[in-house]
């Protein structure tokens, strides 16, 4: 790929995608692929149900009021997010000013959100029959990757990756510089929380798609963690509500909260888990540091730990509702037995008066 900018909106849809009916869909009108990282050993980074991808086609859209070449692109992931990559094609004749006046206008700029949003549509309705579950929101993550086949040592990447003309303090460029990587003359990345500037002489767009990869992991992890908030609210609501019925009804409310909250605790553990698995790193490579970088600066641990967090705090009032429920069956065993005791009693004396 020549100097482009791409732009990616990562959209959660459903709970799970079936890739494999996803290809049967799509390969009835267009050419489907699935992710591959052909520049790294196959057991060194290890995608565990790979993306499929597919072309969207061609628009023109104006940016800052100039019209330019787009083109969409789709990924489609097992774990219920679609990612639409906007790859706007930049004039052979640009130079660095014009670069960075592009990126000024991209980050004032809305009105193209509208094409996201289009795309996405059409092809979820496509894709309806694979889509499994509904989403509870509207989760999106957005990423922009300045990517380019020659890049001269002298050009400031800050007015890129920030979207603003600067000057910029030496705190601010240090901040913004931190995570930059190459490993050879011919290439560069530097990756900020939502952007990124590639620099790859070859064209290999492989950075970027691993970039995405970790995008879509953390967007997974904000919906599960969104979906457990609501949960525990939820739960509080109903246990607060549930104080004001009977003790015998109340046992009953309390079977019910617990189904639901095993029936989350069981799902979410298994999402988490895939969402770990997904991608498996078995070596210490260039593309794998590069990764494992993102998830840090995407605060990816972060969601890990508050999703781990709340369910743990969901398993706890699990275990309260389950020690409330034992004590108050032994609690109505123990009157019944204080009954039948007192019945005996009764028919005994009884026998003996007559």
């Amino acid at each position: 790929m020549r100097t482009a900018v791409l732009l990616y909106r990562l959209f959660d849809v459903a709970d799970e995608i079936n890739l494999e009916l996803v290809e049967r869909i799509l390969s009835m009108e267009k050419v489907t692929s699935r992710l591959k990282l052909s520049r790294v050993p196959p057991k060194s980074i290890h995608i565990e149900n790979p993306p499929v991808g597919v072309e969207l086609g061609n628009d023109r859209i104006a940016f800052g009021g100039s019209d330019y070449e787009v083109s969409f692109y789709a990924r489609i992931y097992d774990l219920g997010v679609i990612s639409i990559i906007m790859h706007i094609f930049l004039p052979s004749a640009f130079g660095y000013e014009d670069f960075k006046q592009f990126a000024v206008i991209l980050e004032q700029q809305i009105e193209y959100e509208q094409y996201f949003m289009a795309q996405l549509n059409k092809l979820k309705k496509t894709l309806l029959p694979a889509l499994m579950g509904s989403s509870i929101g509207d989760y999106v993550e957005d990423f922009t990757v300045f990517f380019f086949t020659d890049w001269q040592a002298q050009w400031d990447p800050l007015p890129l990756l920030l979207g603003e003309e600067g000057p910029f303090s030496d705190w601010v460029r240090k901040d913004t510089l931190q995570h930059s990587y190459s490993y050879t003359p011919e290439d560069l990345i530097i990756i900020t929380w939502d952007s990124a500037l590639v620099y790859d002489a070859s064209g290999s767009t492989e950075l970027p798609e691993l970039l995405e990869f970790a995008n879509s992991q953390l967007l997974e992890l904000r919906y599960y963690d969104g979906l457990l908030s609501g949960e525990m609210e939820k739960m509080y609501s109903d246990l607060q509500s549930i104080e004001q019925v009977g003790s015998f009804a109340r046992l009953r409310h309390y079977r019910r909260i617990m189904g639901r909250l095993m029936q989350v605790v069981t799902e979410v553990t298994d999402i988490t888990e895939r969402i770990q698995n997904s991608v498996k790193v078995t070596e210490d490579i260039y593309y794998a540091r590069i990764y494992s970088a993102a998830l840090i600066i995407f605060r990816t641990k972060a969601w890990m730990d508050s999703v781990q967090r709340k369910m743990a705090l969901i398993q706890q009032n699990y275990s309260m509702l389950s020690d409330e429920i034992v004590t108050a069956r032994s609690t109505w065993l123990e009157v019944a037995i204080v009954l039948l005791i007192t019945f005996e009693i009764i028919l005994g004396l009884f026998s003996a008066f007559h």
